[in-house]
């Protein structure tokens, strides 16, 4: 009986948060079912959740990225996670783009659909050079504050931290400064994330009571495949990284701590807001700071495995509606080189995902009525969407650590923790 109770007790400790945030979403779903659009009353209290979330994320992401950096003593080891993580990103990029290539083949998303979408009488210029520039600098010191340039906010990080770290004994209370700040805003996340089921209750009302009756529209079968697709993605491909980063416990050690992130992603719909958690999870996987505090909040801008699984989609719903064959493997190798641009460099700049949309349009050569048309599917796929870009950024720093730290990685730091 005493074991039992000790065995429930670890469960609940280990699963007890995760638990509490699937039933606060179980329960803002059916509220969203029942109330429909009256759901749209909960929206302020997901609002409050969401912007306790952003207003500590510029400060976390500065502070754990500066200190992950200057704490460093070899720099070459940056230089080694930065290579290890385009790598790692490149290539899941390209193992979700081309499982969604052969999906659309068996189950194309617009056969059987037609759509009558009236012409926009004008289309915004976006000038990409511009686009570019603002997603690695800030014009002036308050702007870099803002969620809105945080890939800004990530290359300033890394400057101050390689620069604390170039000037040697004098930067160490700067340095002692910054490790300082990443605790603090760690604990302050931890204070939001108790309003986190309320939060989470409250969007889920709001998105399944106002936004519900559109999967039931024209763009449903587009949805019938990317949604079963995208969570295979999730639990197969994110089940066999762990596994190639620490064979088994690395698996078992990694399911056990990515519930609350991947709740976190779904509902809010935005990577950068689930940097905080993902972190967390990070850190109690065992992943080295140094790695996931600048892979994780990198990632949440540049690395997008559900953007490149939708992009696809996109490609393939405006091949079936304009009668077009997707078939061939130039046609494939195209759409999957679009997807990973998309999907891991357009990502990181500011509108992102509009300039992919339109990337998808002119390099194709659809009309421009198109548009509309990609971005409802962009919008549609959201949730699952990012929840994939999210959590892909926390397997994503075990892959490394594994490359890094040798195939032992996690028993080492099991060890050094237990001692």
């Amino acid at each position: 009986m005493g074991f039992m109770n000790i065995r429930s007790s670890k469960f609940i400790r280990s699963y007890g948060f995760s638990i509490l945030l699937i039933v606060s979403i179980g329960i803002g779903s059916l509220l969203g079912i029942v109330l429909k659009k009256e759901a749209v009353l909960f929206k302020p209290f997901g609002d409050v959740f969401l912007n306790l979330l952003f207003t500590a994320i510029i400060p976390l992401v500065f502070f754990s990225i500066s200190s992950a950096v200057a704490g460093m003593s070899n720099i070459r080891r940056l230089g080694k996670i930065l290579s290890a993580m385009l790598f790692v990103f490149m290539v899941t990029g390209m193992i979700a783009s081309t499982i969604m290539a052969f999906a659309v083949q068996f189950y194309p998303p617009a056969a059987g659909i037609r759509l009558d979408v009236p012409v926009p009488a004008s289309m915004e210029q976006i000038k990409t050079t511009e686009q570019i520039v603002k997603a690695f600098a800030a014009p002036d010191f308050p702007d870099i504050l803002s969620k809105k340039n945080t890939l800004a906010l990530i290359i300033f990080s890394i400057l101050i931290g390689l620069a604390t770290s170039a000037v040697g004994e004098k930067g160490k209370a700067f340095s002692a400064f910054l490790t300082s700040g990443s605790e603090v805003m760690m604990k302050v996340i931890s204070y939001v994330m108790f309003y986190a089921p309320v939060g989470l209750c409250a969007y889920f009302a709001y998105f399944i009571g106002v936004y519900g009756p559109e999967l039931l529209g024209s763009y449903v079968r587009a949805m019938e495949i990317y949604y079963p697709i995208t969570i295979l993605y999730f639990f197969l491909a994110f089940t066999l990284y762990a596994y190639l980063a620490a064979r088994g416990t690395g698996v078992q050690t990694f399911w056990k701590n990515i519930i609350p992130p991947s709740l976190t992603a779904l509902a809010t719909g935005s990577s950068v807001a689930t940097i905080p958690s993902n972190l967390e999870a990070a850190n109690k996987t065992g992943i080295p700071k140094d790695i996931s505090e600048v892979v994780i909040p990198l990632g949440a801008t540049i690395h997008m495995e559900g953007s490149c699984l939708a992009a696809i989609l996109k490609i393939a719903f405006l091949f079936g509606l304009y009668h077009l064959d997707f078939s061939g493997t130039q046609t494939f190798l195209t759409a999957i080189g679009i997807a990973i641009l998309c999907g891991t460099v357009v990502s990181g700049i500011p509108g992102g995902g509009t300039i992919g949309e339109l990337l998808i349009i002119s390099l194709y050569g659809f009309p421009p009525e198109s548009f509309p048309i990609i971005t409802m599917i962009g919008t549609l796929v959201d949730p699952p969407a990012t929840m994939v870009n999210a959590i892909g950024d926390n397997v994503t720093s075990m892959m490394i650590a594994r490359m890094l730290g040798g195939k032992d990685w996690m028993r080492r730091v099991s060890g050094e923790r237990n001692f």
